[in-house]
């Protein structure tokens, strides 16, 4: 920028700057410099801030109590701001929108890299809306949901192929409706997003492209289904349905390439897992050659029968599925054997496998990490480019050499920022507290947006003031928290009574089963669950008693069981020795009485919020559920690929036992052998349809005897079939869930040392995000870096 007056003392907005379309600079990157220079920025009262930067007079405060000169002052900045609003021309108010609209690209970690004209804000605002929002999401669920009523139907009540009935097919043309009507909806979207960001950044934008091929793909096999009259399963367009659910997030975007980049890392130690496989299973082969030894040789015939074999048997092994079955005949004959085994589960399981995980977890951390800046990078450019705009405001000037925002101006944009309730009433205070007429200096202006990373500090009402000693007493007595304690005691003693009494009537029939000891038990801890229900609510007050999340959740709890409990009684009367009545109505007693056990044991869950080390281990899993849903949906994708594939390579291939001739065994034999698909009546995983396919591939992913179902479908179909299934352990068990470790050591780790170094704070101030994991090691971008960025707006004349 060469030598000159500095970042705030120079005009950035130049007449005319906002709205008008400047040529496109060529070569301009809209994701900002690529390195970041680490520069905290500290928050100081510059020429803006305080009684200094503002030329109007301050409130006379003598003779006038502080709150209500404190109300007098609100009140000034509020009619001085609707004063202020009512006399905006229209080219001030584009430069408010468009301000809004910059603060609520920060917010959403959205580039700024859009049409800011009047016409084209509206439009932005209207599609972010939460109600477009949710149509889109609405419409990418329910393309996706299809797959479980389109042919082949997964409407039935069992997958079993041995008494699944004929399933329930939807008429032809009823499935394509609802796509054709997403497809439209797809259409809008990918017209409006193309719209608002121009042509040029549209040529740049891969993923918009591919959203246009993607829809053109779809739409000409949905034609092409349309004229076979629904006559073929297969169809490429349910293959790209993913892509749908992909391209509408952006953490999801992030999170896919972070794994992309992750994957050559990996391949290393993938190298040498395959280097570890191909030796052993040459020691293998030549170590359980054939011979005369009939004990040796159920070794080679069982497992190291041939290449493929006995590469399939360590990779297994690999995951110790088959262990020790695998070793078990050789190990019979020769202890000497098991050296082979244990060295290979040693090297493979415990060493490569681990370094896989703990390379992908500093991997992936930081591919994440990069990303996860950039967004932040965004937060930072969308809350300058906001300021900025505001400084062009010529009645906004309170300094004629120093950039500011007045406060009355920013209130008045912050009133019609859509963000969180607690966030806009933090920032609004915040604003407040400024003297009236006063300006912001742009250290000052983001940091004020620094509210946008905390949550709100829940404030519980007031317990009830008793006049009575005794009544406070009692209040004392029961809002402590060795109340509390004696609560969760007493929920103990009744899970214990409760396994005692199943324990004893474990072997009983039904038919000679008393259910007498366990409706009383029930019955008297319901009354223990009630009483303290009450007495809590007497101590702490109904409005108090509701601010705590664990008493709503006693509560709720206490409720149903009490219902529960008041409905057995009307039906099948009090407990009585010999309390087995017969069954009436929708439910037997045995089941409302199982109903209520089931409850008992969910309320013991309120121990959690008792002890400390549980309650951050519970919280780490809320957040993991809360804030990693981006890799969760990468998870559906693949799970939703791999169960169509699934079903377009084996389905039929599964076949009851009723036919056997059509399944690879001999003919007539019913007797298998241990161990297998069939001895272990594994007959409803299979890919019959899509619902059980999804079932399968979870059950493979486990890794649980994984082997049953190679062996299987490789005698079912064909040999090659294993291939799908190790693809499918490559992706799912190994790189998923090593991945999923890795982020929740990160989540995890962050909370723990937050809650070590920050006490005070570690329960209710600061939100876990993904940003927020990464949040103490991200780069603060300097003042030439937003600078600069914000020069290259493809829509506006943001140069200095």
């Amino acid at each position: 920028m060469g030598p000159g007056p500095s970042a705030e003392t120079r005009p950035l907005l130049p007449p005319g700057g906002p709205g008008r379309l400047p040529e496109p600079c060529a070569g301009r990157d809209p994701h900002g410099p690529g390195e970041e220079e680490e520069e905290e920025e500290e928050e100081e009262d510059g020429p803006c801030g305080g009684a200094a930067a503002s030329s109007r007079p301050v409130l006379a405060t003598r003779g006038i109590s502080r709150k209500k000169e404190r109300k007098k002052e609100v009140d000034a900045v509020r009619l001085q701001g609707e004063a202020f609003s009512s006399i905006f021309t229209d080219d001030q108010n584009l430069y408010i929108n468009q301000a809004v609209v910059f603060i609520e690209d920060a917010i959403q970690y959205r580039s700024i890299y859009h049409r800011v004209d009047s016409d084209s804000l509206w439009l932005y605002r209207w599609y972010y809306s939460r109600v477009c929002q949710w149509i889109l999401s609405i419409t990418i669920m329910l393309i996706l949901v299809l797959a479980f009523i389109e042919l082949p139907s997964s409407l039935t009540i069992t997958s079993d192929v041995r008494y699944r009935s004929k399933a329930w097919e939807l008429p032809c043309g009823l499935t394509e409706s609802i796509e054709l009507l997403c497809f439209l909806v797809f259409m809008v979207d990918v017209s409006v997003k193309s719209y608002l960001i121009g042509w040029e950044e549209f040529r740049k934008t891969k993923w918009l492209l591919a959203y246009i091929v993607v829809l053109l793909v779809s739409f000409v096999d949905w034609a092409a289904s349309i004229y076979l009259s629904c006559g073929t399963t297969l169809r490429i367009r349910r293959f790209l349905r993913p892509f749908f659910l992909l391209q509408n997030s952006s953490m999801m975007k992030k999170t896919l390439k972070s794994i992309k980049s992750t994957l050559t890392e990996m391949g290393g130690v993938g190298l040498l897992l395959v280097l570890h496989l191909c030796l052993f299973t040459m020691f293998g082969m030549l170590l359980f050659a054939r011979t005369q030894d009939g004990q040796l040789d159920k070794e080679w015939k069982g497992y190291f029968h041939s290449l493929t074999d006995s590469w399939t048997t360590l990779l297994v092994l690999l995951t110790t599925a088959n262990n020790p079955d695998a070793m078990i005949a050789a190990y019979s004959k020769n202890r000497a054997y098991s050296i082979f085994f244990i060295l290979f589960i040693v090297i493979g399981n415990l060493v490569l496998m681990n370094l896989l995980t703990a390379i992908t977890y500093n991997q992936f951390r930081g591919y994440l990490l990069k990303s996860v800046q950039t967004s932040f990078f965004r937060r930072r450019l969308g809350i300058r480019a906001a300021f900025e705009v505001l400084c062009y405001l010529k009645e906004t000037a309170v300094n004629n050499e120093v950039l500011c925002v007045p406060t009355w101006t920013l209130l008045q944009v912050v009133r019609k920022v859509e963000m969180n309730s607690h966030c806009k009433k933090a920032i609004t205070e915040r604003l407040k507290s400024y003297p009236h007429g006063g300006g912001l200096s742009s250290a000052q202006f983001q940091s004020l947006f620094d509210e946008l990373d905390r949550e709100s500090v829940k404030e519980h009402p007031p317990t009830p003031d008793y006049e009575s000693p005794f009544l406070r007493r009692i209040q004392f007595v029961f809002g402590h928290c060795y109340f509390e304690y004696l609560g969760t005691a007493v929920a103990l003693a009744n899970i214990i009574s409760v396994c005692v009494v199943l324990v004893i009537d474990v072997e009983k029939p039904p038919d000679i089963r008393d259910d007498f000891f366990l409706g009383v038990i029930n019955c008297f801890f319901t009354l223990c669950y009630l009483l303290e229900m009450l007495l809590k609510v007497f101590a702490l007050g109904f409005r108090r008693y509701l601010s705590y999340t664990r008493n709503i959740f006693d509560g709720v709890l206490t409720v149903v069981l009490m219902v529960l409990e008041v409905s057995t009684f009307a039906v099948y009367g009090f407990p009585h020795p010999g309390w087995k009545p017969e069954m009436q109505g929708l439910w037997s007693l045995w089941d409302m009485v199982r109903l209520a056990n089931m409850l008992i044991v969910f309320r013991f869950l309120r121990i959690i919020a008792n002890m400390e080390f549980m309650s951050v281990v519970a919280s780490t899993l809320v957040d993991l559920v809360k804030n990693l849903r981006a890799f969760a949906g990468i998870l559906v994708v693949i799970f939703y690929i791999f169960a169509l594939l699934g079903t377009a390579l084996f389905r039929g291939a599964v076949v009851p036992m009723g036919n056997v001739s059509a399944v690879n065994v001999t003919s007539g034999n019913t007797t298998f052998q241990c161990g297998t698909f069939e001895q272990l009546e594994y007959w409803p995983n299979n890919f019959d349809d899509f619902a059980a396919a999804v079932v399968t591939l979870w059950d493979v992913m486990i890794v649980n005897n994984w082997h049953v179902f190679l062996d299987a479908y490789s005698r079912f179909t064909s040999p090659w079939s294993k291939l799908y299934f190790i693809a499918w352990w490559l992706i799912s068990s190994v790189m998923w869930v090593n991945l999923f470790i890795a982020l929740l050591l990160e989540n995890f780790i962050h909370k723990w040392d937050r809650r070590n170094n920050h006490p005070s704070l570690s329960k209710f101030e600061y939100q876990m995000t993904v940003e927020l994991l990464f949040r103490d090691v991200l780069e603060e971008p300097t003042e030439e870096e937003l600078i600069e960025t914000l020069s290259q707006h493809p829509h506006m004349d943001l140069r200095r």
